[in-house]
């Protein structure tokens, strides 16, 4: 009898955990972040050819680097979000240098304007 009672009580713990977890999943998943389902963080790593044109204005502007720019570019909050992220912040990445690479990459549909953070991407 104790033992039904106790495995009675563990049953019903998981399906509380099981229920949590769901809960969380679903909050989670609703894409509510300026880089959707992918934290900016998260995005910041597909720019990783960008790494010494965000640090050097001088440096050119690799073909995948711009590839890259571009598919971000489509979403400026994101885009913006990806350049002050923590990650290109430790890359060594230079926010008021890497907000010029849209431009460098020479694309005709960059967000020419908008403001991320105290920066304007020209």
């Amino acid at each position: 009898m104790e033992r039904q009672q106790g495995s009675k009580i563990v049953t019903t713990m998981n399906k509380y955990l099981l229920c949590v977890v769901v809960l969380l999943s679903i909050g989670g998943a609703n894409g509510a972040g300026e880089c959707g389902r992918n934290s900016p963080d998260m995005e910041a790593m597909k720019l990783i050819p960008c790494a010494e044109a965000a640090s050097d204005e001088n440096a050119s502007v690799s073909r995948s680097c711009c590839l890259q720019i571009q598919k971000l570019g489509k979403n400026p909050k994101c885009l913006c979000a990806v350049m002050l992220s923590n990650t290109a912040k430790l890359s060594g990445a230079n926010p008021e240098v890497a907000i010029t690479i849209p431009k460098r990459c020479s694309l005709a549909n960059r967000p020419v304007g908008f403001k991320c953070g105290p920066y304007t991407l020209p």
